[in-house]
C-alpha cells in the first residue's frame, strides 16, 4: 500500500492564520496535541511564527517536487521544518533552502513559485479536497472508499486496511491521505 498526500490548507490566504502566543492554539496544543504526539513519541513543538504562514507556496512546491518524484520526500521535510524546527515555510527563501535539502533545483523551484507556475495544479487539488472529498479535519484517510477524518488509533486503520484487502480483486493498492502542512 502506498499514502498519497493530498495538499489541504484550513485557512487559505487571504483567511487571517492563527498567532501561536493567542489562548487557541495555547490551549489546543498543551491540551490536545503534545499529549497525542507524547503518546506517539512524536516529536513537535508549536512553532512561534506569529501569525502561522500561509502555504499555498508551499503547497506549490509540492507541485513541482510531486513531478520530479520527491513529493512524499517534499512533505516529510516541510511538516519536520515547520512543527520540529519551527520555520517559516510561507517564506520563499525558507522554501528554497530546504527543496535544496533534498535534492530539488534551486534555482528552478525558485522560479516555479515566483511564477506560480503550479498554482493551477494546487487549486485543483484544493478544490478536490473541500468540494469533492469534503475534507473537514486533518488528518483525513481514505481507505478504499472509506473516510477517516481525524486521528484514529493504529488498531482502527489496520483493521480498515485488512478489511479493504480482504474484498478481494478490487484493485486496493493505495490509500491517499489530506492533510495540511498548516494543519496536521
Amino acid at each position: 500500500m502506498e499514502i498519497e498526500w493530498m495538499p489541504f490548507e484550513l485557512r487559505p490566504y487571504p483567511t487571517k492564520t492563527l498567532k501561536p502566543e493567542e489562548h487557541y492554539l495555547q490551549s489546543t496544543w498543551e491540551q490536545s496535541v503534545y499529549p497525542m504526539a507524547e503518546r506517539m513519541s512524536v516529536e513537535i513543538l508549536l512553532p512561534d511564527v506569529s501569525p502561522q504562514p500561509h502555504t499555498h507556496l508551499a503547497f506549490e512546491g509540492y507541485q513541482y517536487a510531486k513531478e520530479q518524484g520527491k513529493g512524499n520526500e517534499y512533505n516529510d521535510l516541510m511538516l519536520r521544518a515547520f512543527f520540529q524546527k519551527g520555520l517559516d515555510i510561507g517564506d520563499l527563501d525558507v522554501l528554497v533552502k530546504l527543496a535544496g535539502e533534498i535534492g530539488l533545483d534551486e534555482a528552478e523551484y525558485r522560479e516555479a513559485l515566483e511564477t506560480h507556475k503550479y498554482r493551477e495544479a494546487h487549486q485543483q487539488a484544493l478544490h478536490h479536497a473541500y468540494n469533492e472529498a469534503k475534507i473537514t479535519a486533518v488528518p483525513t484517510l481514505f481507505v478504499g472508499d472509506t473516510r477517516v477524518p481525524g486521528l484514529v488509533p493504529k488498531d482502527t486503520l489496520e483493521k480498515l486496511i485488512d478489511a479493504e484487502i480482504q474484498k478481494g480483486d478490487n484493485g486496493f493498492s493505495s490509500g491517499s491521505m489530506s492533510c495540511g502542512i498548516d494543519g496536521c
